[in-house]
Formats: C-alpha cells, structure tokens, sequence
C-alpha cells in the first residue's frame, strides 16, 4: 500500500485537525477516534475514516457523490493509490488552503462520513489515546 510520502509535518497537521474536531459541535467526540494509516495519522468517525494527515498534507473522504464539488476547492487534488485514483478521497494541500478553506475541505467531508452506519471496531489493534483525551481511540469503548 501506497506511504504518505512528501513535505509536511503530519503531527502538527494532525494537530490541527483534532484542535478542529474537538471544537465542532457537529462531530460527537465520543464518536471520534484516530488510527495510523499510510504512514500518516487517520481521524475517523464511528470508525469510518473521515480524514487524515501525512506528510502529503490533509486528506479528506467527501465521497463519491461530492467528488466534483471537492474538485473545485483549491489545494486538493485526487488521492492515486497504486496508479488508481480513489473516487471521493482528496489530497490538500496545506500551504494552498488556508483555516475558512480548511474548514470547507472538513465540511464536505463531515457532510459525506456523517451520514454512514457506524463500523464495528476491529478487535487486535492497538488503542492510540490523544494527548488531551478530546478524541477517544479506536479500542476505547467507555
């Protein structure tokens, strides 16, 4: 499976869109969990990935039916995994994508992961609590 592989600190990426998540009264905390993925670090709600961060920058899942309107945002561009795009997973940039910006790119993306069922949590993976315990880890059932 493809890294995350490129320029930017993904742990203060990440850290910026927890400080976000945690504030958003539309996104449930106790709902909200990460996982390291590609290289990078994952946010997901009900355990449906919602976005990410990585060395690549932001990574946001609009889905498939927001994929054209995500298209038109400046900064991102379509994820390419193993010469594949991914219908509805964008790359964004941080350095073309300023905080209004930001928060449109975790809109189309809260919009789109807010309306899928809950997963059932996969049993073995190791829990990863935040540093503030704002965002619950993916094994915390409390």
């Amino acid at each position: 499976m493809a890294k995350w592989e490129g320029k930017h600190d993904a742990a203060t990426l990440a850290e910026e869109l927890r400080r976000r998540l945690a504030a958003s009264p539309s996104v449930p905390r106790a709902a909200l969990s990460e996982k390291r993925m590609f290289g990078g670090i994952c946010f997901l709600l009900r355990n449906n990935m919602l976005c990410g961060a990585g060395r690549e920058g932001y990574m946001f899942r609009v889905g498939p039916a927001r994929h054209a309107e995500a298209a038109k945002l400046p900064g991102g561009r379509p994820v390419v995994m193993r010469e594949r795009p991914m219908q509805g997973f964008f790359w964004v940039d941080p350095d073309a994508c300023d905080a209004r910006g930001l928060g449109r790119w975790l809109a189309l993306a809260q919009a789109h992961v807010g309306k899928l069922p809950a997963k059932e949590a996969k049993r073995g993976r190791p829990a990863r609590k935040t540093g503030r315990g704002s965002i619950r880890s993916r094994g915390d059932q409390r």
